[in-house]
């Protein structure tokens, strides 16, 4: 449900084929809503096909521990749309360093950017979304009962959900770390947003969302849920979250929005010339890759699995047309540049991917 035409491809948490179940299956209220979505998404997503690529801003490398850098800190800015189709919003609402409003919306998208820039510079020493201490801005209360949250290249923008199915969309910390990480993905690989390379580029939102989840809450791999979007269904829905990366396939089986449909292994990848290709449906594969190979490894998985994905993300041998196999082949070979070939870390990215039939 994305409606704002913007020159960078826009990128919404709330995958098309969730809006079609709703046009068919929902009450009345949230039927017309949801057909006005899908009147204005082709276009925006055939833009967006169009317009990913790479958008270069760091030079490849490979990063693992935190040097003697200086500490950076997330500059944020919050506006409020006032239930108005405008972002960015007309009024600002909390600043860096300002203290909490009380407004949950407010506070938690001020809390899920810090925490989203907490993780890429904790972790990696990656300053902001460009690595350049980009402002970290946002937009809540867009629009009336709006069922989604993106990122427009410049700022996250959140809906309030409609209340029946959806609550507000900045109640998932690792919805904000998924759509920031577009902008990552969009500034180094700029994976064109179509097909196995968009599924990649979601998949990749996704890694990084569940290990800001993550990293907030101080968990390893073993103990994590590696939900994404668990808390958006209200309690009408019948299912925990938008996806699992651990289970890809059983996030939610509901009467309005159906059975969530991603496949978890290659042999049921899905053909289909909807959302650019099944972006949102076959990202279920890379996702249960990352999840194999982080539990394999064992820890913190932003430690070792995800240094090795990120560092996958910077290597030049990752483009806009990269597929699965040319992902997992980059990422054995950085897990084996960064904890030798032979290593614990390169053997579990190997069966990781071999385990979802990505040879």
């Amino acid at each position: 449900m994305c409606t704002l035409a913007h020159r960078h491809s826009l990128h919404c948490i709330l995958p098309p084929y969730i809006l079609s179940r709703i046009a068919e299956n929902g009450p009345p209220e949230l039927r017309s809503k949801a057909i006005r979505a899908l009147m204005i998404d082709p276009s925006i997503r055939l833009v967006r096909a169009a317009t990913a690529g790479p958008v270069l801003g760091s030079v490849a490398r490979l990063r693992s521990a935190a040097g003697n850098v200086p500490t950076p800190g997330p500059r944020r800015t919050i506006r409020d749309a006032g239930n108005r189709p405008e972002a960015p919003g007309a009024t600002v609402v909390r600043r860096e360093g300002d203290a909490a409003t009380g407004d949950p919306a407010v506070d938690e998208a001020y809390d899920g950017l810090g925490a989203t820039f907490a993780l890429f510079w904790e972790a990696y020493r990656r300053n902001s979304i460009d690595d350049a201490g980009l402002p970290l801005d946002a937009t809540v209360h867009y629009d009336q009962d709006y069922d989604n949250a993106f990122w427009d290249g410049t700022q996250m923008v959140f809906g309030d959900g409609d209340g029946e199915l959806f609550n507000r969309f900045t109640l998932a910390l690792d919805v904000i770390g998924h759509e920031l990480t577009h902008g990552v993905t969009e500034r180094e690989a700029g994976l064109a947003y179509v097909n196995q390379s968009g599924a990649l580029n979601e998949s990749i939102s996704d890694v990084f969302g569940a290990l800001v989840k993550q990293h907030a809450l101080g968990q390893d791999a073993a103990a994590a849920d590696w939900l994404i979007g668990e808390g958006l269904f209200t309690p009408q829905v019948a299912g925990s979250a938008l996806r699992s990366m651990k289970a890809p396939g059983t996030a939610y089986d509901d009467p309005v929005l159906g059975k969530d449909p991603q496949p978890a292994h290659m042999d049921d990848f899905v053909r289909t010339n909807q959302d650019n290709g099944g972006v949102h449906i076959n990202s279920g594969i890379p996702n249960r890759a990352f999840y194999l190979a982080a539990t394999a490894i064992g820890g913190k998985a932003w430690d070792r699995a995800g240094t090795i994905w990120y560092n996958a993300l910077l290597d030049p041998n990752v483009r806009p047309n990269t597929d699965f196999a040319g992902f997992a082949r980059v990422t054995v070979d950085v897990a084996g540049r960064l904890y030798g070939p032979a290593g614990t870390e390169a053997t579990a990215v190997a069966e990781a991917w071999s385990g979802v039939g990505v040879s």
